[in-house]
C-alpha cells in the first residue's frame, strides 16, 4: 500500500516492482479527481486549517461533480492499461458519523475504480451502520487491525472482527499480520484459515511479539512465509499488501527495501 505520492508516481513505482494489484490510499485518488484535500497532518501551527480543510473536502465529496467521477474512471483505466488492478481503496477515517451522502460517495468511488471493497479504521461500534451501507452497495469493508487488544472499540483481537461479522456479511477483515502478532503474541494464521472468506486483504510486515518493533522480513516473529504458502496452497483470492514499516537501513532506500520484500514473497511462494 502506498499513499504519499501522487497517483501517477505510485503507478510508476508499482510497475517497477512488478506488482499487478494495489490497495490505494484515498488521498492520491482524490487529488487526481480534483478534490480540495486538507493539509497533511500534523499541522501544529495551524489546527484550524486542518478542520477547515476537512470540512471543505466533506462538502466536495457530498456534491462531487460528474467530472470527478470521470477522473476516477480515467484513473482506473490508466492503472488497468499498465496491468495494475486497484483492488481496494483506503478511506482511513471512514466513520458511521459521516453524512450519509459522504459514505455513499466512498462506495461510489470504490465502484468507479473497480475495487472489490474499501479498507478503513473505524471503531467497532460504527460497523453496524457501515455494514448496512456495504450491503446497499454490495462491496466489502475491510476493517484494519492494530495492537490495542485491551480496547473494546479497536480491531486487534479476533473477537472484534467476529462481532463486526455478525452485523453484516459485507463486514470483513483487513488483517495486519505484523500488528496481530505483536498485539496478540501469537500467529494470525489460525484466524486467517477460519475466516478466509471474510478477509479483504492482508498487510504484510514482520514484528516481534509483546508489542515488539517492526523488523526486516524474516527477523521477527510474524510467520510471513507460512502465511504466503497457505495462501497459495488454499487458493485464497484476497490480496497480500506489502507495508514497509521497518526503518530503512543506512545506504539503502525505500524502493530497494520494497524490492527485497517482493523477492521474499517470490521465494516463499516458489517453495510452497
Amino acid at each position: 500500500m502506498m499513499g504519499a505520492l501522487d497517483a501517477d508516481a505510485l503507478l510508476k513505482n508499482i510497475s517497477q516492482l512488478g506488482l499487478n494489484a494495489t490497495e490505494l490510499q484515498a488521498a492520491p485518488a482524490e487529488a487526481y479527481a480534483g478534490a480540495p484535500l486538507p493539509p497533511p497532518r500534523p499541522v501544529p501551527f495551524a489546527p484550524d486549517a486542518q478542520r477547515v480543510g476537512r470540512e471543505r473536502l466533506r462538502q466536495w465529496r457530498q456534491k462531487a461533480p460528474a467530472a470527478a467521477m470521470e477522473k476516477y474512471l480515467e484513473l482506473r483505466k490508466k492503472y488497468e492499461d499498465a496491468g495494475v488492478a486497484i483492488q481496494l481503496i483506503k478511506f482511513d477515517d471512514l466513520r458511521a458519523d459521516w453524512p450519509d451522502a459522504e459514505i455513499d460517495y466512498a462506495f461510489t468511488v470504490a465502484r468507479a475504480l473497480g475495487c472489490r471493497g474499501i479498507t478503513c479504521e473505524p471503531p467497532l461500534s460504527h460497523t453496524r451502520k457501515l455494514g448496512q451501507f456495504a450491503e446497499k452497495h454490495q462491496l466489502m469493508l475491510g476493517y484494519h487491525g492494530h495492537t490495542e487488544v485491551w480496547n473494546t472499540e479497536a480491531f486487534a483481537g479476533p473477537g472484534s472482527w467476529e462481532q463486526a461479522f455478525k452485523y453484516s456479511r459485507y463486514n470483513g477483515a483487513n488483517i495486519d499480520i505484523g500488528h496481530f502478532t505483536a498485539g496478540n503474541s501469537t500467529s494470525p494464521l489460525p484466524f486467517i484459515r477460519q475466516y478466509h472468506d471474510r478477509i479483504t486483504n492482508l498487510h504484510l510486515k514482520d514484528r516481534r511479539i509483546k508489542n515488539g518493533p517492526n523488523v526486516p522480513w524474516g527477523q521477527g516473529d510474524t510467520p510471513i512465509r507460512d502465511i504466503l504458502q497457505v495462501m497459495k496452497r488454499e487458493h485464497y483470492t484476497f490480496m497480500a499488501t506489502i507495508e514497509l514499516e521497518y526503518p530503512v537501513p543506512a545506504g539503502s532506500d525505500v524502493m530497494s527495501e520494497l524490492q527485497k520484500c517482493v523477492r521474499f514473497i517470490e521465494g516463499a511462494v516458489v517453495s510452497a
